[in-house]
């Protein structure tokens, strides 16, 4: 698989673009959930301005009263384009795709394809909270198979969890890159999950939304593109990577032995995307990847800012760099400051980041920080976290 990297240098860095007063006008949940004195860094929004291509796209349609219901394979094509150019993966077949609301709904969509109520889902603790939620909600079993130590999938741990399940009818909810630890999945890593699966008669579903969020240097290898993983199923979007939350649209992905149970999901998902969101995120996978790299060199830049920032004033909080997302997992126990340092972080130092807690198993005495902001922001919020100890 390759890795692409600024095909346009000339574009500029998106997270340098806004000040802090423009972004507090926006009514979204990361800026209208606390007070104006707290600095937010938490949840997956960016602090950037929207690709140029999408904003055409969406001004275009509200131009158009295009607005009515998505239509097309329009977006899988162009993600099929898009995973063929930056991953290197021809095997994305846009006959085998399915338009669903969002990642999540999708996920759910899926799981139900695959399992029916109360099967066992395994998830990869610490792990992106609605797992939780939505798993537990659609009336299946979360069990747990932790990450490693260094916050990679232990493969020995997961083979002992599919072995416990006893054959039951199962699925392995796979967070691919990983969400909080931002680790990028190697291909022998998601071989031997297939292998592992495959054994025990697990089904993967992989929520691959952080996808085009690597740092340089790292391949994504997309799960479906390793070999023994025909039977399993993935959810994609260009939602987390262009800023997208808002504009719901997300493409189910079956492999090839996987396409008769695609072919269950009911009629009715289809009505859940947005026509608008579709188009959007059409047009960021087609015509915004310059906008994207320049975003990715931003990313990499307030890694290493933040690697500094935590020697210089929170020395004891220990932290691994991703390699993908623009989130990063902060190690707070040795602060002395309880399973939820979040909490003091934000009573004593005006600064909200996502409290490890709801992760589950690992996640607490740790926190999650969004470095999607400019480096101004990120140097404030490490300069409220260290005032939170004194």
């Amino acid at each position: 698989m390759t890795s692409i990297h600024q095909e346009n240098p000339d574009e500029p860095n998106p997270l340098r673009a806004l000040t802090l007063d423009r972004l507090r006008r926006r009514t979204s949940m990361k800026w209208r959930t606390y007070p104006q004195d707290v600095l937010p860094v938490w949840v997956a929004e960016m602090d950037v301005p929207l690709a140029a291509p999408v904003v055409r796209a969406v001004t275009e349609a509200m131009e158009l009263g295009d607005t009515g219901y998505p239509a097309g394979t329009g977006y899988a094509e162009a993600l099929a384009a898009f995973a063929a150019k930056r991953w290197g993966w021809h095997g994305l077949e846009p006959a085998r795709t399915a338009i669903v609301p969002d990642v999540m709904l999708g996920v759910v969509e899926m799981l139900r394809l695959v399992t029916g109520p109360g099967d066992p889902v395994v998830v990869n603790s610490p792990v992106y909270p609605p797992f939780y939620h939505f798993v537990e909600h659609m009336d299946r079993r979360v069990v747990e198979a932790p990450l490693g130590p260094d916050g990679r999938l232990d493969l020995d741990v997961l083979a002992r969890v599919f072995r416990g399940l006893g054959g039951a009818r199962a699925a392995h909810l796979l967070c691919s890159p990983h969400n909080p630890t931002g680790a990028v999945h190697t291909a022998e890593e998601l071989t031997a999950v297939t292998e592992i699966a495959e054994r025990y008669g697990v089904r993967v579903v992989a929520d691959e939304i952080h996808a085009p969020l690597t740092a340089p240097g790292v391949a994504f290898v997309p799960y479906l593109s390793v070999p023994g993983a025909e039977r399993g199923l993935s959810l994609m979007s260009a939602s987390k990577a262009w800023n997208l939350a808002g504009l719901k649209a997300a493409v189910a992905v079956a492999g090839p032995g996987a396409a008769d149970d695609l072919a269950r999901l009911p009629e009715e998902v289809s009505h859940g995307p947005s026509h608008v969101g579709v188009l959007a995120h059409t047009a960021a996978l087609a015509d915004g990847t310059a906008w994207l790299d320049a975003l990715l060199a931003g990313l990499e830049e307030n890694r290493r800012l933040l690697a500094g920032l935590l020697d210089r004033h929170l020395p004891a909080v220990r932290h691994r760099p991703a390699e993908a997302t623009y989130l990063a997992w902060l190690d707070c126990r040795a602060l002395g400051l309880g399973d939820d340092p979040a909490e003091v972080f934000l009573e004593r130092g005006r600064v909200a980041v996502n409290s490890g807690v709801p992760f589950g198993t690992g996640g607490a005495g740790h926190v999650r920080l969004n470095l999607a902001a400019s480096p101004e922001v990120i140097t404030e919020a490490v300069r409220r976290m260290a005032t939170a100890l004194v």
